[in-house]
């Protein structure tokens, strides 16, 4: 049963003819996800310190504190397709984590197809963790715990990032993914299954992939498709969220049972009764403060000090 908060929300955007994603150009579905936002988000909490950065690459940055000392830092990548979406429209869900986990978020805006495509986004988020890395000190952070994150596109972005850095010999602490989208190739039951009904659908899956690649011979790349790197051993230990009416279910679901079966720690979680997109709706969707808050004890879990002998 899908859940009545999740139902009533559709509903409404039935009601109020909020235009399929897929029916509008990138500009105009960008300026719709920020206004749309603020109808289904909490309160943004405060914290103590929230400051605008750049990356030594030029990506904008915003780094959030929930007080003073050296902390752990989850370095999150916002959903949205690699098309729409930035630091506005995951300002409270970041807030949320930071609150919750005392830990340090590093939200990453992204480029953003089709003005930038693939590996664009790829590049810019792994450019942006090693950066936070590298001047942890600075930035008031441990450098030996940090954690990746994201929702959808974002998910897909931190496991890549996840494997880059394992490759690069710069091993994380965490990797957090939210109904990610691991398999370009879009053939789980769940596409067909979800594809119709419940917010995200086929045709703006569709919307999103072309606009983020620029032909379908990208699809099979590791780096779009992580399910499909040759090697999923020696990865951070993970928590994967999904959403039981989600086209991105059973690829979430295939990438958690991939990681486990390569032997790493991975945790899976599907809120059955949950749509795409739910996380960051805890103003109508009570399920979704839960899910946060389930994420944020993860995250202090993992990022705790370690004792040391």
């Amino acid at each position: 049963m899908l859940d009545p908060q999740a139902r009533a929300l559709l509903d409404l955007m039935i009601e109020r003819q909020v235009p399929p994603t897929h029916t509008l150009t990138p500009e105009a579905a960008r300026a719709l996800y920020r206004e749309r936002r603020g109808f289904t988000q909490p309160e943004a909490p405060a914290l103590h310190a929230v400051r605008e950065l750049r990356s030594d690459t030029g990506t904008p940055l915003r780094l959030y504190r929930p007080g003073l000392g050296t902390l752990p830092l989850l370095v999150y990548f916002h959903g949205g397709g690699w098309t729409i979406g930035d630091l506005e429209t995951h300002d409270v869900v970041c807030r949320m984590l930071t609150l919750q986990s005392g830990c340090a978020v590093l939200a990453v805006d992204y480029a953003l197809g089709p003005e930038q495509r693939f590996p664009a986004a790829v590049d810019d988020c792994v450019a942006a963790t090693r950066w936070a890395r590298r001047e942890a000190a600075a930035l008031g952070i441990d450098a030996t715990r940090v954690a990746v994150g994201g929702d959808s596109a974002g998910g897909n972005l931190a496991a890549v990032v996840a494997i880059t850095l394992r490759d690069l010999g710069e091993p994380l602490a965490f990797q957090l993914l939210i109904y990610p989208a691991t398999d370009m190739r879009h053939g789980a039951p769940s596409h067909t299954s979800n594809g119709e009904g419940y917010l995200l659908t086929r045709d703006s899956i569709a919307y999103y992939r072309n606009h983020y690649h620029a032909d379908a011979s990208a699809w099979t790349d590791w780096r779009a498709s992580p399910l499909l790197a040759a090697d999923l051993t020696r990865l951070p230990p993970a928590l994967v969220i999904t959403a039981g009416y989600d086209p991105l279910r059973d690829e979430g679901r295939q990438y958690a049972d991939a990681l486990s079966a390569a032997g790493n720690t991975a945790q899976y979680l599907c809120f059955e009764r949950q749509i795409h997109g739910f996380f960051t709706m805890g103003r109508v969707i009570e399920e979704a403060n839960t899910a946060v808050a389930l994420c944020a004890h993860a995250l202090r879990t993992a990022l705790k000090p370690q004792d040391r002998v």
